[in-house]
Protein backbone atom coordinates (compact mmCIF):
# COMPACT_ATOMS: atom_id res chain seq x y z
CA UNK A 1 0.00 0.00 0.00
CA UNK A 2 1.34 3.40 -0.92
CA UNK A 3 2.08 5.79 1.93
CA UNK A 4 2.09 9.58 1.61
CA UNK A 5 3.98 11.81 4.06
CA UNK A 6 2.06 14.82 5.32
CA UNK A 7 3.82 18.08 6.11
CA UNK A 8 3.23 17.69 9.86
CA UNK A 9 4.89 14.28 9.95
CA UNK A 10 1.87 11.96 10.02
CA UNK A 11 1.58 9.17 7.49
CA UNK A 12 -1.64 8.31 5.74
CA UNK A 13 -2.59 5.55 3.39
CA UNK A 14 -3.79 5.99 -0.16
CA UNK A 15 -7.30 4.96 1.00
CA UNK A 16 -7.35 7.83 3.50
CA UNK A 17 -6.31 10.21 0.74
CA UNK A 18 -9.09 8.97 -1.55
CA UNK A 19 -11.66 9.28 1.27
CA UNK A 20 -10.49 12.82 2.06
CA UNK A 21 -10.84 13.77 -1.63
CA UNK A 22 -14.34 12.30 -1.77
CA UNK A 23 -15.50 14.05 1.40
CA UNK A 24 -14.15 17.40 0.24
CA UNK A 25 -15.41 17.02 -3.35
CA UNK A 26 -17.61 20.02 -4.17
CA UNK A 27 -20.31 17.84 -5.76
CA UNK A 28 -20.42 15.49 -2.75
CA UNK A 29 -20.68 18.54 -0.47
CA UNK A 30 -23.38 20.09 -2.65
CA UNK A 31 -25.39 16.86 -2.64
CA UNK A 32 -25.00 16.56 1.13
CA UNK A 33 -26.16 20.14 1.66
CA UNK A 34 -29.22 19.66 -0.54
CA UNK A 35 -30.21 16.30 0.98
CA UNK A 36 -29.74 17.34 4.62
CA UNK A 37 -31.24 20.75 3.97
CA UNK A 38 -34.36 19.30 2.34
CA UNK A 39 -34.81 16.78 5.15
CA UNK A 40 -34.77 19.60 7.70
CA UNK A 41 -36.96 21.91 5.60
CA UNK A 42 -39.58 19.17 5.16
CA UNK A 43 -39.35 18.17 8.83
CA UNK A 44 -39.79 21.80 9.90
CA UNK A 45 -42.77 22.36 7.59
CA UNK A 46 -44.52 19.21 8.84
CA UNK A 47 -44.02 20.23 12.48
CA UNK A 48 -45.02 23.85 11.87
CA UNK A 49 -48.19 22.79 10.06
CA UNK A 50 -49.27 20.41 12.83
CA UNK A 51 -47.96 21.62 16.19
CA UNK A 52 -50.42 19.49 18.22
CA UNK A 53 -49.01 16.32 16.66
CA UNK A 54 -45.50 17.56 17.43
CA UNK A 55 -46.45 18.25 21.06
CA UNK A 56 -47.58 14.64 21.34
CA UNK A 57 -44.29 13.42 19.84
CA UNK A 58 -42.22 15.55 22.23
CA UNK A 59 -44.27 14.34 25.20
CA UNK A 60 -43.68 10.71 24.15
CA UNK A 61 -39.98 11.14 24.94
CA UNK A 62 -40.80 12.11 28.56
CA UNK A 63 -37.68 14.27 28.78
CA UNK A 64 -38.91 17.87 28.99
CA UNK A 65 -40.91 19.38 31.82
CA UNK A 66 -44.41 20.40 30.69
CA UNK A 67 -43.49 24.08 31.02
CA UNK A 68 -40.82 23.75 28.30
CA UNK A 69 -42.68 21.55 25.82
CA UNK A 70 -44.65 24.38 24.20
CA UNK A 71 -41.55 26.57 23.88
CA UNK A 72 -39.65 23.65 22.31
CA UNK A 73 -42.52 22.94 19.91
CA UNK A 74 -42.68 26.57 18.82
CA UNK A 75 -38.93 27.12 18.34
CA UNK A 76 -37.43 23.86 17.04
CA UNK A 77 -39.46 23.52 13.80
CA UNK A 78 -38.56 27.07 12.76
CA UNK A 79 -34.89 26.43 13.54
CA UNK A 80 -35.01 23.21 11.48
CA UNK A 81 -36.77 24.97 8.61
CA UNK A 82 -34.45 28.00 8.61
CA UNK A 83 -31.19 26.07 8.94
CA UNK A 84 -32.32 23.59 6.27
CA UNK A 85 -33.31 26.35 3.86
CA UNK A 86 -30.01 28.16 4.35
CA UNK A 87 -28.15 24.91 3.73
CA UNK A 88 -30.12 24.14 0.54
CA UNK A 89 -29.26 27.58 -0.84
CA UNK A 90 -25.69 27.39 0.49
CA UNK A 91 -26.07 30.53 2.57
CA UNK A 92 -23.87 30.39 5.67
CA UNK A 93 -23.32 26.64 5.16
CA UNK A 94 -20.91 26.23 8.09
CA UNK A 95 -23.25 27.99 10.50
CA UNK A 96 -26.25 26.04 9.22
CA UNK A 97 -24.34 22.77 9.48
CA UNK A 98 -23.37 23.66 13.05
CA UNK A 99 -27.00 24.26 14.01
CA UNK A 100 -28.14 21.07 12.28
CA UNK A 101 -25.33 19.09 13.92
CA UNK A 102 -26.41 20.39 17.32
CA UNK A 103 -30.02 19.42 16.63
CA UNK A 104 -28.95 15.95 15.49
CA UNK A 105 -26.91 15.43 18.66
CA UNK A 106 -29.91 16.42 20.80
CA UNK A 107 -32.30 14.24 18.78
CA UNK A 108 -29.95 11.24 18.93
CA UNK A 109 -29.51 11.57 22.69
CA UNK A 110 -33.31 11.76 23.06
CA UNK A 111 -33.76 8.54 21.05
CA UNK A 112 -31.05 6.73 23.05
CA UNK A 113 -32.58 7.83 26.37
CA UNK A 114 -36.06 6.77 25.21
CA UNK A 115 -34.71 3.36 24.21
CA UNK A 116 -32.98 2.99 27.58
CA UNK A 117 -36.38 3.68 29.19
CA UNK A 118 -37.83 0.88 26.97
CA UNK A 119 -40.18 3.32 25.23
CA UNK A 120 -41.45 2.60 21.72
CA UNK A 121 -43.29 5.14 19.59
CA UNK A 122 -43.12 7.17 16.38
CA UNK A 123 -40.25 9.63 16.85
CA UNK A 124 -42.19 12.44 15.19
CA UNK A 125 -39.22 13.46 13.07
CA UNK A 126 -41.36 13.68 9.97
CA UNK A 127 -44.74 13.65 11.68
CA UNK A 128 -47.30 10.98 10.90
CA UNK A 129 -46.75 11.51 7.18
CA UNK A 130 -43.56 9.42 7.33
CA UNK A 131 -43.78 7.58 10.67
CA UNK A 132 -40.51 6.22 12.04
CA UNK A 133 -40.26 4.09 15.16
CA UNK A 134 -37.41 4.94 17.48
CA UNK A 135 -34.70 2.29 17.49
CA UNK A 136 -31.24 1.39 16.28
CA UNK A 137 -32.11 2.32 12.69
CA UNK A 138 -33.16 5.83 13.77
CA UNK A 139 -29.91 6.24 15.71
CA UNK A 140 -27.92 5.08 12.67
CA UNK A 141 -29.83 7.49 10.41
CA UNK A 142 -29.13 10.39 12.78
CA UNK A 143 -25.44 9.49 13.02
CA UNK A 144 -25.08 9.34 9.22
CA UNK A 145 -26.75 12.74 8.89
CA UNK A 146 -24.55 14.05 11.71
CA UNK A 147 -21.43 12.78 9.93
CA UNK A 148 -22.46 14.46 6.68
CA UNK A 149 -23.30 17.65 8.53
CA UNK A 150 -19.93 17.70 10.32
CA UNK A 151 -18.26 17.04 6.97
CA UNK A 152 -20.02 20.13 5.57
CA UNK A 153 -18.83 22.10 8.58
CA UNK A 154 -15.19 21.19 8.02
CA UNK A 155 -15.02 21.07 4.22
CA UNK A 156 -17.45 23.73 3.06
CA UNK A 157 -16.27 27.12 1.85
CA UNK A 158 -17.93 30.40 1.07
CA UNK A 159 -21.52 31.53 1.16
CA UNK A 160 -22.60 30.77 -2.38
CA UNK A 161 -22.40 27.97 -4.90
CA UNK A 162 -18.84 27.62 -6.15
CA UNK A 163 -18.35 28.27 -9.82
Amino acid sequence: MAICRLSFGRYKSKKESIMRKLLSNKYFLLGSKIIIGLIFVISGIIKISNPFEFVESVNNFKMLPPELVNLFVIIIPWVEFSAGLLLVFNIYPKESATIISGLLVIFTIAVVVALLKSLTFNCGCLGNIFPQEIGALKILENLVLLGLSINILFNSSGNSFEK
